[in-house]
């Protein structure tokens, strides 16, 4: 799950006691008290499940077969139940009774369609390689094939029939991941070009629907879908969303009661660490430098490609320093690539995180690290380099980590120039998917738990491989891990050990820190369900006491 994803949470506080209508005082309704109000650090960029970047947030107002809950666990989603064939390469779902917001019967073809609209080439889906090991569908979105040939048939208006190229270990988790849920083709048909660009040119499938979206927003809603099928158990009536850039702002926010959870500073964290509103939630988010490695400068391509070069940026930082005293809100020094926390071994339950490790690639070393760069420096036959660093102002802490990037590495290497280019997110991003950066600050967010969600990236030709990174000893250990017998979990978990050992000591990306975020959060909130991968709010179940 990519960058930017929306971190909010929060609860209206009504004081409302039933002595006050004997003083004939109006009392608060039950409706009334369940609502909530969050911010988050930047607006939607879409809704369109089909060409989203992240689904953070979407789960709640989106649904797939399953819902993730608690500790990554699939719950009841739109799949009344579920069976899969003794070779795992067939799995077939049978609806509930479900509708859309606008009434509609959610149906087995809305799946069938919502698959083959997101694979078909001209979607440009960014994640449309979750897809590849559905039956045809890499051959299908490069384009060789139709879309009608995709491995997903509706058997009939309540059966989803769908045909795996191999066994997937991860496969029931994935199918909650709301890029997997149905799309009303009806709905999608009568607005055109229209549809997803407001909040009133889509329909829903999850607990809620979207209000007062209109592309560029910076305050919406989510309301309680009435529609949905398991409307019961959903306690809130609305969650207000307010876009706030600013530390400061925000806790000025959760003080006047309009906020009901905030992220906090550095310094924020120090002052409010033992109050007891004071929360952290952690993520499988793992911040690093991408690299160029087909740069428009030859002389910064040559540096870039260059191992001792690369290994040098990645041993002249020290990530204690910035987790610690920089940052301060909880975030970890990563192992490597993979974030901890995702997923253990299936035989010995190590972190997948600490089994990466390889020496001398993310700790702090500064002799070694002057060493390896007089060393790249001379293998490429220059004395200086000027590299921009280009980074997201959407992410509140890329200003202090951009400016530690270009103090430490003017401080750590003679003949090295630094300039920074801070830029709104999504001009960063198109940028970056251009090729147009030198060293781009960017970041993954594990979409389900399972290393794989972050080892599919470096892959040759993947979408969010900006800096085309290739290694051929890597694809092939990652094609060969995803090949594997599903039942035989030990071989795959090695093939991917190995896999990520190669990048992590190629330092096909350098890693910076992994997520934790600090929060202030009303006592009064509670149900709210938080994952580390995934889609991390799960609003469902959340409600006002």
């Amino acid at each position: 799950m990519k960058k930017a994803k929306i971190k909010v949470l929060g609860v209206i506080v009504i004081l409302a006691a039933f002595f006050l209508v004997a003083c004939g005082k109006k009392t608060t309704s039950s409706s009334e008290k369940q609502v909530l109000n969050l911010s988050a650090t930047a607006a939607l960029d879409t809704i369109d499940i089909s060409k989203a970047t992240g689904y953070g947030q979407l789960g709640n107002v989106f649904e797939s077969f399953y819902r993730l809950g608690n500790n990554g666990k699939t719950t009841a989603g739109l799949a009344k139940s579920a069976h899969v064939s003794k070779n795992g390469l067939k799995w077939t779902f049978v609806l509930r009774d479900a509708k859309w917001s606008n009434g509609d019967n959610i149906t087995a073809q809305d799946f069938v369609y919502s698959w083959e609209r997101t694979i078909a080439p001209k979607t440009a889906s960014p994640y449309a390689y979750l897809f590849y090991s559905i039956k045809n569908a890499k051959a299908i979105n490069e384009g060789k094939m139709a879309t009608n040939k995709l491995g997903i048939k509706a058997k009939n208006s309540k059966t989803v029939v769908i045909t795996l190229n191999k066994p997937i270990a991860y496969f029931k988790v994935l199918m909650a991941y709301p890029l997997f849920g149905p799309q009303n083709e009806k709905v999608i048909k009568k607005y055109g070009k229209k549809y997803g660009t407001s909040s009133k040119y889509m329909v829903y499938s999850g607990p809620f629907k979207i209000k007062n979206w209109t592309g560029t927003s910076d305050t919406w809603q989510f309301t309680k879908n009435n529609k949905y099928w398991d409307k019961s158990k959903v306690k809130l009536q609305k969650i207000n969303y307010k876009v706030v850039s600013n530390y400061n702002t925000g806790y000025e926010l959760y003080e006047q009661g309009k906020l009901d959870m905030t992220p906090l500073s550095s310094q924020q964290v120090k002052n409010y660490k033992n109050n007891s509103q004071f929360k952290q939630y952690p993520y499988s988010y793992i911040s690093y430098l991408a690299y160029n490695f087909n740069d428009s400068n030859e002389d910064n391509k040559k540096a870039l490609n260059n191992k001792y070069i690369r290994l040098a940026l990645s041993l002249a930082l020290d990530r204690n320093v910035l987790t610690k005293k920089i940052f301060g809100d909880g975030s970890q020094v990563p192992a490597g690539f993979v974030a901890s926390g995702l997923a253990t071994n299936p035989t010995t339950g190590t972190d997948f995180a600490k089994e990466q490790k390889v020496a001398n690639t993310v700790s702090y070393n500064q002799k070694l690290a002057r060493k390896y760069w007089k060393k790249g420096l001379k293998q490429i036959g220059v004395t200086k380099l000027k590299f921009t660093i280009l980074s997201s102002d959407d992410v509140t802490t890329n200003d202090a980590l951009t400016q530690y990037l270009q103090s430490q590495y003017t401080k750590e290497f003679t003949g090295l120039s630094i300039s920074i280019e801070n830029i709104p997110g999504k001009s960063a991003q198109q940028k970056a998917k251009k090729g147009q950066f030198d060293i781009y600050v960017s970041g993954w967010g594990g979409d389900f738990n399972d290393p794989i969600t972050f080892l599919q990236i470096p892959v040759t030709g993947t979408s969010y491989n900006y800096g085309s990174y290739s290694n051929a000893k890597y694809d092939a250990l990652i094609e060969k891990a995803e090949n594997e017998d599903a039942n035989n979990k030990t071989k795959r978990w090695t093939d991917l050990v190995k896999a990520a050992k190669i990048f992590n000591a190629d330092q096909g990306v350098t890693p910076l820190y992994q997520q934790t975020t600090a929060y202030l959060q009303k006592s009064k909130v509670k149900g709210v369900i938080h994952n580390t991968a995934g889609t991390q709010w799960n609003y469902k179940y959340a409600y006002i006491k």
